[in-house]
C-alpha cells in the first residue's frame, strides 16, 4: 500500500511542486530585472538634481520680482478707482 503512495508522490506531486517553483522563480527574475532599470534610472536622475539648489534660488527672485510687481501694480490701479 504505501508503495503506490510513494510512486504516486514521485510521479505526480514532486513534478507539480518543481514546475511551481520554476514559474516563481521566473516571475522573481522578472521582479529582479524590473528593479535593476529602476535603480539605474534613479541613478541617472540623481545627477540631474545636483543644479537643484540654484533652481531653487532662481525660483525664488523671480517669485520676489513678480511679487514687487504685482504690488505696484495694484497700487497703480487702487490709485485709479479711487
Amino acid at each position: 500500500m504505501w508503495m503506490f503512495g510513494n510512486v504516486i508522490l514521485l510521479l505526480v506531486v514532486v513534478p507539480v511542486l518543481v514546475a511551481l517553483l520554476n514559474r516563481v522563480l521566473a516571475a522573481l527574475e522578472r521582479v529582479r530585472a524590473a528593479a535593476d532599470d529602476v535603480l539605474a534610472g534613479a541613478e541617472a536622475l540623481t545627477g540631474e538634481l545636483e543644479t537643484t539648489p540654484q533652481l531653487l534660488a532662481t525660483t525664488d527672485e523671480t517669485i520676489a520680482a513678480v511679487a514687487d510687481g504685482a504690488l505696484r501694480y495694484a497700487g497703480s490701479v487702487e490709485k485709479l478707482l479711487d
